[in-house]
């Protein structure tokens, strides 16, 4: 019998790697299509889907297969995921939804549905910090909710990511310092908890898409590469796009849901981002988490300062157009 070497069976993993399919929900937003981008970039079989064609194309043009349709149905959505090896799940922000939980529960149980009608054997599930809590933290119940019905699926491997605040969220200030010369949100100032770059989660996602790691139902905390505080992060961020005073101020409840609601957030969504920032002031997610090598993503807010710098800049340009 012909002796395999350590090197052909690397080579053989390698190849049936690269012939499995992948899935990727959200292909269009800030993770799924870093996730859709690297995978690509190693040569693996990718489909995206969304409910854009045109957005997905850019993905088309590199070799990936696009899904196009609608997450709240199940038909498509199994139709979406047969042949997947593994899938990325995620329940896209819907901000303008009259009710939130309402449109978390039908698209969850759609993409649970969808996962187990398929046949699908390994789910990399986007979920949060916070999604252990059963009540009490706005949006990220809906999480809580969709890891129970992922990990009610018999024979699935279901990995949840539970990623902590993502430093994109910083750029909803952007308006707000052009019109207003100071940062704010309800979340306090002098805070510190975890924060991590939306890459990051990306890179994450696709080691375990690829490597398929993980089997049963398992959690993984990202909590970014160190905490800080929103006055330190908007003190970093005013040095980068030229403003070295630039001040933090916490909004009242009312004040943040006036905010969210003028940048065309519905009702209910504003009370749910209400309650979670309420939640992380309390410090019951994000806060004094127990941080290791494997915990703690490498981009810094130095680095997202930049990024940030880069749309600040974009945004002005456009106004002064």
């Amino acid at each position: 019998m012909k002796q395999v070497t350590a090197l052909e069976l690397a080579r053989q993993k390698r190849a049936k790697k690269e012939a499995s399919m992948y899935a990727i929900i959200g292909a269009t937003g800030h993770i799924g299509s870093r996730v859709a981008d690297i995978l690509l970039s190693k040569g693996a079989k990718v489909r995206v889907i969304g409910r854009d064609s045109a957005k997905l194309q850019q993905y088309v043009n590199r070799g990936a297969e696009a899904a196009v349709g609608d997450l709240h149905d199940t038909a498509f959505l199994t139709g979406a995921f047969k042949g997947a090896e593994a899938v990325f799940t995620m329940i896209p922000p819907h901000y303008t939804a009259p009710n939130f939980r309402a449109y978390q529960e039908v698209v969850g149980n759609s993409i649970a549905m969808a996962v187990n009608n398929a046949g699908v054997s390994h789910v990399v599930n986007l979920s949060s910090q916070g999604a252990d809590l059963p009540r009490g933290t706005g949006p990220i119940l809906g999480l809580h909710d969709q890891e129970i019905r992922l990990n009610a699926l018999h024979g699935v491997h279901v990995l949840h990511l539970r990623p902590t605040y993502f430093m994109e969220n910083l750029l909803a200030n952007v308006p707000l310092i052009h019109g207003q010369g100071f940062a704010g949100s309800a979340v306090r100032g002098d805070l510190k908890f975890a924060m991590i770059a939306t890459a990051d989660i990306a890179e994450r996602v696709a080691g375990h898409l690829l490597a398929r790691d993980f089997t049963g139902t398992s959690t993984e905390d990202l909590l970014g590469q160190r905490d800080l505080s929103m006055k330190e992060a908007f003190t970093i961020i005013g040095r980068r796009i030229g403003i070295l005073d630039l001040a933090y101020r916490q909004f009242t409840s009312d004040e943040f849901s006036q905010e969210l609601l003028g940048m065309g957030m519905s009702r209910d969504v504003s009370r749910l981002f209400v309650e979670m920032s309420d939640a992380l002031n309390r410090g019951l997610f994000a806060v004094n988490r127990p941080r290791n090598a494997d915990t703690t993503t490498p981009t810094t807010i130095e680095t997202f300062a930049g990024w940030f710098a880069e749309v600040y800049r974009g945004a002005a340009l456009r106004r002064a157009a």
